[in-house]
């Protein structure tokens, strides 16, 4: 592609310079001029008001998609339970197919796993599709890979949904692959155009200072994953929906990968995404002696305890326990935030909070612009009073 510029219609308005994102545009006796470094991705010809700058480039046409119905959610279960993220895109699957006029599907792969497709109807599901097979018995990338692409082709569905977990984040890029369609990781909001009707997926972009909107107009289905705890469940019972065996023959000599073995690491902790009452620290706590008061005050409440990046970091919680953009999504009814300053990236991942108490010393600190209450003080001394004050109680 090839873009000029036309000397008699520019007015050197600079425009053009400070829109380019390569620096391929200079100004050379008060008119713009393209420079060889210009890559043709056409930010100055929408930017130009005095239409002066053209290509031959033709406009990609949008293909017809007349013919892929239906919002569909990957049921992800582990050992014939399904994950909580499952019935939380159900629920939002539920909005999008009302804006689109289409249904639900869940996609549930397993063995002896049938007796899921009830709950997952439940929870928003108009059908079903169940694929049962020994192959598909323990999570392996390749067996359910191919369950997948295969059943995309014979279905031809217009969205998938995915949940952001340690599978989903395994197996949904390499659908993508194989089927050709992009994938936006990691939303935090999903809505339909209502001009367009395609999905727009809102994710955080450069850690976390923006918020990305990103439409797939070239390609189906529009994919997406969404990280556990962001989307809110929703229960219908009595709901009826239908389920759709499906038989796609799998052989064990074709899958290279074997489970010898499944080793667990025992759970000292509770879940944080179950969690109804979070006490996390941040840099602000000072050490791990820090958090041990924290535990004590989220004891006290009945709680879980949390923390930042930086207290991970930092070696004072372990990483399964941090909140925000590269940690957890949470949704507790109160969340405690001692010695946190409030990041964007933090604050991405509290933002289901039902209340949010704010403890610091720094008045100005951007956590107090998202919380209910805030108390500036200094934590070492206000936290061991509300354990006092709760314990007396």
């Amino acid at each position: 592609m090839t873009v000029w510029i036309d000397a008699d219609l520019c007015n050197g308005c600079k425009r053009c310079v400070k829109t380019c994102p390569y620096e391929g545009v200079e100004m050379r006796d008060g008119k713009a001029h393209i420079l060889e470094r210009c890559t043709s991705c056409g930010a100055c010809i929408e930017s130009c008001k005095q239409k002066a700058i053209s290509s031959d480039a033709k406009p990609r046409e949008i293909p017809d998609f007349s013919d892929r119905k239906g919002v569909w959610v990957y049921a992800e279960q582990r050992e014939g339970t399904l994950h909580p993220v499952a019935l939380e895109l159900l629920g939002k699957a539920g909005e999008l197919a009302e804006a689109l006029n289409q249904e639900v599907s869940a996609v549930l792969l397993g063995d002896g796993v049938a007796h899921l497709a009830e709950t997952v109807i439940r929870y928003g599901a108009d059908h079903v599709i169940l694929v049962e097979d020994p192959c598909l018995e323990q999570y392996r990338t390749v067996p359910y890979t191919d369950a997948m692409e295969m059943l995309i082709r014979r279905f031809n569905p217009n969205i998938l949904l995915m949940g952001a977990t340690h599978i989903g984040r395994d197996l949904a890029p390499r659908i993508s692959r194989r089927v050709a369609v992009g994938l936006t990781a990691d939303c935090t909001e999903l809505t339909i155009d209502p001009h367009e009707k395609i999905l727009l997926q809102t994710r955080p972009a450069f850690g976390g200072n923006v918020m990305a909107t990103i439409a797939n107009r070239y390609s189906r289905p529009q994919m997406a994953t969404v990280r556990p705890g962001v989307m809110e469940q929703k229960e219908t019972p009595g709901k009826k929906g239908d389920i759709i065996p499906e038989n796609l023959s799998m052989s064990e000599q074709d899958i290279p990968t074997k489970v010898l073995e499944i080793v667990r690491e025992a759970k000292k902790r509770g879940d944080l995404s179950k969690a109804k009452i979070i006490v996390a620290g941040g840099r602000g706590v000072g050490d791990a002696d820090g958090f041990k008061v924290l535990e004590n005050l989220a004891a006290a409440l009945g709680g879980e305890t949390a923390g930042t990046r930086v207290a991970v970091e930092e070696g004072w919680i372990p990483a399964d326990r941090q909140v925000g953009q590269t940690g957890q999504s949470v949704r507790p009814e109160l969340y405690i935030a001692c010695g946190i300053s409030g990041a964007i990236q933090h604050r991405a991942g509290i933002v289901n909070a039902r209340y949010i108490v704010a403890i610091n010393k720094d008045e100005r600190a951007p956590i107090f612009q998202v919380a209910d209450w805030g108390i500036v003080g200094d934590l070492h001394d206000l936290v061991p009073e509300m354990i006092r004050q709760l314990e007396s109680a």
